[in-house]
């Protein structure tokens, strides 16, 4: 891995020299924009939509639009001066129990390595950390942005997590939340039933990405020239008649493939192999809770 910022974590009256490192990558299958005809790449120019002129790289800027339309054109010089005092520092802000944090923060993981010179305050920290069950909220400044993260530790390393700004969440402002949706006792019973049928420990590995790995398919075989297999597509079962005869038909079919997944059979689990049918039913009221938006 190559390290794409250089700094260090503060902490209290001490310095950690650290490296930092993107985390994760996507896997996605990449393409190019090309010419149906002949496959030829698709390229764009940079035009100006005041003079109709070409612009090279070195004469693009960052514009802010007013409401009133004007474009008020910032220079690196003025990035440059912003007052990021944690330009190249991770500042430990305060400690706190995991739980309080809700993951809609998260924006991105990053591994911390140590310095050569930070090795022993980095190790002292992340055990010390690590004893004490919580973790870090610290203020790091990344690709001109400063963001809230949390520092926690993984397989040994310190992982941080950029955060989005409580102002970049949105409210679920949706209308059925001022609603008295009502859901009858037993149909809570047997959604309750359904859970603890299809529960067990969570290991990524156990699914995988099948969409990816069928386009996959479909390019290795247009390279060699095969002829392209389609996937099967599972036929739909029919729609139970109402929600509660789709929650008990749900809670058979994934204790049939719980019993199939011990019998030896991998892959994915049964529960991901075999979705719930869908009711087409009239909803049923049932007196429930009932929250407003935030």
């Amino acid at each position: 891995m190559r390290s794409i910022w250089k700094g260090a974590i503060s902490f209290g009256l001490v310095t950690i020299p650290v490296k930092l490192y993107s985390a994760t990558e996507e896997r996605d299958v990449a393409f190019h924009q090309v010419h149906r005809e002949d496959g030829g790449r698709i390229r764009y120019k940079r035009v100006c939509t005041v003079d109709g002129e070409e612009v090279p790289y070195s004469d693009v800027a960052k514009g802010y639009e007013l409401p009133t339309g004007e474009m008020v054109v910032l220079t690196d010089e003025d990035f440059a001066d912003l007052p990021l005092s944690t330009s190249r520092r991770i500042d430990v802000l305060q400690f706190t129990p995991a739980e309080q944090v809700d993951p809609i923060y998260f924006a991105k993981s990053y591994y911390l390595e140590p310095e050569d010179t930070g090795a022993k305050p980095y190790v002292l920290l992340r055990d010390a950390l690590e004893r004490s069950g919580q973790v870090a909220v610290v203020k790091i400044a990344l690709r001109q942005r400063e963001s809230l993260a949390t520092l926690r530790v993984r397989e040994g390393v310190f992982v941080l997590e950029t955060m989005l700004w409580p102002d970049e969440i949105r409210t679920p402002d949706f209308p059925f939340l001022d609603e008295d949706v009502k859901v009858r006792p037993q149909e809570l019973t047997m959604a309750e039933s359904l859970i603890d049928t299809m529960s067990g420990d969570f290991d990524p590995a156990d699914y995988k990405d099948a969409y990816r790995e069928a386009l996959q398919a479909v390019i290795d075989a247009k390279v060699e020239g095969r002829e392209v297999v389609r996937p099967e597509v599972p036929e739909e079962e029919p729609a139970a008649a109402d929600l509660l005869s789709a929650l008990r038909a749900s809670v058979e079919a994934a204790k049939r493939g719980r019993d199939e997944g011990d019998g030896g059979k991998g892959g994915e689990k049964p529960s991901a192999e075999k979705p719930a049918k869908k009711s087409t039913g009239k909803k049923t009221q049932a007196k429930g809770r009932s929250r407003k938006s935030a």
